[in-house]
Parts: C-alpha cells; sequence; structure tokens
C-alpha cells in the first residue's frame, strides 16, 4: 500500500470515527485487514483504530538504542527457572539436542540447532525491555534476525503471521509479518556477550524492542506461518490475550 494510499485510508478512518463513531471507523480498518485479532470486546474499537494506525504510518519506525556506557548493571531480576525436566535433560547435554522448529505456510519445514542459528548472519541492538508492571533494563541482545530464518524457509504469499511457541508450558504467542521482517525483530542467543542465560530465556528468546516485555517470550523452539490465528488458543493471537492484556503492544 503506497504512503499517499496509506494517508488517504488514515484520513478516512478518522473522518469516519469522528461522524459515524469508532465502531464505524473499525469496520472500515477491517474492510483494509488491519484488525488485531484480539479486537472483540470492551477495548475492540481502541484496539484496532491504535493497531491500523500503527501499521498505516509507523510499522518500519525503529526502537530506541542505546550506548553500550548506558547497559544496565544488573538486569532487572525478572529471572526464570528451567521450565519443565525435559529442558533440564537439554540444558543438561548443553543443549546439543535442542532445536527450533518452523513451519506451517513455508516453502519447507527445517529444524535448526544452536549451532546452525549462530552460523545465520548475526545482529546485534542494545535496547530496553520495559515490562507493563513498571520496570525495565537495557542490555545488549545478539541473535539472528528473524527475517532471515523466514528467508531461509520461505513463506508463502497467504503467510500473515508468525505464532511463537515456548518450552515453558502454556506459553506462546503471535506477531503478523510486518513484526516478523523488522530489522530489530531477532531470535537471541546472546545477551551481554555471553550465551543468554536460562534465567532470561536462553538458548532462545525472541526479541521484539518495539513490543512490551511480555510479547519477548523466553525458551523459544517453535515457529509456524500462518493466516490465521484463529487455529491457536481461543482465537485470540495469545495466551496472554485470553487473561485481558493486549495482542499489539507496541511501544
Amino acid at each position: 500500500m503506497s504512503l499517499s494510499r496509506r494517508k488517504l485510508l488514515f484520513s478516512g478512518i478518522a473522518v469516519t470515527a469522528g461522524a459515524s463513531g469508532l465502531a464505524v471507523a473499525a469496520r472500515l480498518a477491517r474492510k483494509y485487514g488491519l484488525v488485531p485479532p484480539d479486537a472483540g470486546g470492551i477495548y475492540g474499537v481502541g484496539e484496532t483504530l491504535s493497531y491500523a494506525s500503527q501499521r498505516l504510518f509507523a510499522k518500519n519506525t525503529l526502537a530506541p538504542e542505546f550506548s553500550r556506557a548506558q547497559i544496565s548493571a544488573r538486569p532487572f531480576p525478572n529471572e526464570q527457572a528451567a521450565p519443565s525436566e525435559e529442558f533440564k535433560k537439554l540444558e543438561a547435554g548443553g543443549f546439543a539436542d535442542w532445536r527450533l522448529t518452523v513451519d506451517g505456510l513455508v516453502g519447507s519445514q527445517a529444524s535448526f540447532s544452536l549451532s546452525d542459528l549462530r552460523s545465520f548472519p548475526s545482529s546485534s541492538q542494545i535496547t530496553e525491555i520495559a515490562c507493563e508492571e513498571g520496570w525495565s533494563y537495557i542490555a545488549e541482545w545478539i541473535g539472528v534476525p528473524l527475517s532471515h530464518v523466514l528467508k531461509v524457509v520461505g513463506i508463502q504469499p497467504q503467510g500473515r503471521y508468525v505464532v511463537y511457541d515456548s518450552l515453558e508450558p502454556d506459553s506462546w504467542d503471535s506477531i503478523d509479518i510486518d513484526e516478523a521482517l523488522h530489522p530489530q525483530t531477532l531470535l537471541c542467543y546472546a545477551m551481554n556477550g555471553r550465551d543468554l542465560p536460562v534465567a532470561h530465556g536462553g538458548p532462545l528468546r525472541i526479541r521484539l524492542p518495539r513490543q512490551i516485555g511480555y510479547k519477548n517470550l523466553k525458551f523459544i523452539t517453535h515457529l509456524t506461518v500462518t493466516d490465521d490465528l484463529k487455529k491457536w488458543g481461543k482465537g485470540k493471537g495469545s495466551i496472554a490475550t485470553e487473561y485481558g492484556y493486549a495482542w499489539f503492544t507496541g511501544i
């Protein structure tokens, strides 16, 4: 969609909202496929307008990056123990048997080891992770851009979302393809120059510096490209949304 067309569309949404109400504006956003999966409910219209306006005008913006001197002396201790006995066995073996599976609407399903991921082009960023509970910290995150992994497997044209699963029980989330292909979206295997600690999600966590903390799941082990999030859970795009949190949390 061209920028001029986006401006015209957003202007139409805004005018419609003022003239006929937010519900009508949300229907216009729906017409153009700019509706988040958790659009139903009391906050649905607001969620839709927030998501639509971001995707129309700011989908390529970058999260702020910081200097090395600004890295937090000690990351906030939202640390987490090994999530399962299966995980402990993988950890005991140095994660040699750990794999990241990528499937769904891709050209070829794949399974990557940590060595595979480390062999891909790497990227690093010094960004802040911020929680809805009020804490935050700045760290250096190192990993492979999710866009590269998706390029390797090939995204089919109808792919609209990436669902990511964690080894932590009942822990999964999703992002749209725009966020998945954003250059700052990483699959992180290192933090502050060292292997990503288990306490912070090692061996692999997703890093979304433009999204709030709970979207940055730890212990990532499975990615699925899909055209429909209704196939997962209650169809709201995330386990978090099933407990009242927003699916799109652009910051």
